[in-house]
């Protein structure tokens, strides 16, 4: 295992590891919070062997509480445009990295706790998950991600109910309106794992091109869409694992991808 001070990660499985956020007495997201996951995400790269990661809390009944207010009421302008752009800099790297990443959600996941779940590749929430954007009660909008992140996941119309009431939306509602991927009766980390054992088990880049496939949907035209879906297929068939997974499937044997 390896540690910042208030985050842990640890490798679960082959190619499957998990991220622990543990920042008393909520996971706000501050300083020493966004440096530890930062430090977990180079750690991940420097492996060179994750295929997913689990992004959990350890604290009951909270994910991540949001931004650190504390931190907020006492810098200036010009700190807090560079508080911002760590929060930015950890989500998007978590949105570009080479490997699947599912949250796992069973508490509160506010403000940028929830921007950080929606920058993971795929949601699981437990019975206690509450998710929401209540940044307009602090005269803010969502600054790390938020305002673009969620209406591709919602829709225009349900990102903006969210965001201009700061409700919290339960997990039932959540999975309904597509927020969340996967719902569990149980223990959220337990389902999440249960998922990237799953994922490991396919070709990684398949997965991330099908992601990359999926996100040009929303960026591209359909016809340039349909250009860019055929370079990736045709790319993983010349240098990827297709090779591998067509050779297993006429020998009726599992693939051995990487």
């Amino acid at each position: 295992m390896s540690e910042t001070s208030v985050v842990t990660w640890t490798t679960e499985s082959p190619g499957v590891v998990v991220v622990t956020m543990d920042r008393p007495p909520a996971n706000a997201l501050g300083i020493p919070l966004l440096d530890g996951l930062h430090a977990a995400i180079d750690a991940a790269e420097t492996a060179g062997d994750v295929k997913v990661m689990v992004l959990t809390s350890g604290r009951e009944g909270f994910f991540a509480a949001g931004a650190d207010i504390k931190h907020m009421s006492t810098i200036d302008a010009g700190s807090f445009l560079a508080y911002g752009d760590k929060m930015r800099a950890v989500n998007d790297r978590l949105a570009a990295a080479g490997w699947i990443s599912i949250a796992a959600v069973d508490g509160v996941a506010l403000g940028g706790g929830l921007e950080l779940a929606m920058a993971c590749t795929m949601r699981v929430a437990g019975p206690r998950a509450r998710l929401g954007l209540p940044e307009v009660k602090l005269g803010l909008i969502p600054g790390a991600g938020g305002t673009q992140r969620l209406p591709q996941l919602v829709g225009r119309g349900r990102a903006l109910d969210i965001m201009l009431t700061a409700r919290q939306v339960e997990p039932e509602e959540a999975l309904r309106i597509g927020l969340v991927d996967r719902l569990t009766d149980g223990d959220a980390l337990k389902a999440a794992l249960d998922l990237a054992a799953d994922l490991a088990g396919s070709s990684l880049p398949a997965q991330l091109a099908v992601v990359r496939t999926v996100d040009a949907a929303f960026e591209m035209p359909l016809e340039e869409g349909f250009a860019f879906e055929a370079k990736q297929e045709q790319g993983l068939f010349e240098t990827g694992e297709a090779a591998e997974g067509i050779a297993a499937f006429v020998a009726k044997r599992p693939p051995n991808f990487a």
